[in-house]
């Protein structure tokens, strides 16, 4: 089995919501497209220069792409661990550099920041992902 029996639910669970919230970005309006790509600018400052419209396509792509990675049981658990970290060590960056996401202290969220804060639990479904793949023996 490429996979843990354990890792079913959680892969299911993230994979699920990733790649419903990038089916759900296809249609993307450019004013929704441009407030996304902004928050995304100030972690990767490379994204401002794509049109709104490009970016809110790639994003789409993107969230799809890894939904169904993390759905497909063929994909070992590591690999798929690790794009997920990938992610959403992005998404947590754009927490902590987006003014008016945090309070004071920088770490706990705002109002406004507790949609993108709540993405921790990506990256430790990620974690548990990676560090409980086992090792090949060679």
């Amino acid at each position: 089995m490429v996979i843990k029996l354990s890792h079913i639910p959680p892969r299911v669970a993230t994979g699920a919501f990733i790649l419903n919230a990038g089916i759900g970005k296809r249609g993307l309006d450019e004013e929704s497209a441009a407030y996304m790509q902004q928050m995304a600018a100030g972690v990767f400052p490379q994204v401002g220069q794509l049109d709104p419209e490009k970016f809110g396509k790639i994003l789409s792509a993107v969230e799809m792409s890894l939904g169904g990675l993390l759905l497909v049981p063929f994909v070992p658990s590591r690999l798929a661990g690790l794009a997920l970290a990938g992610f959403s060590a992005g998404l947590l960056a754009m927490y902590l550099r987006t003014e008016g996401m945090t309070e004071k202290d920088g770490v706990r969220p705002t109002q406004a920041g507790t949609p993108v804060a709540k993405d921790v639990w990506m990256l430790g479904i990620a974690l548990g992902l990676i560090l409980d793949s086992p090792k090949k023996r060679k």
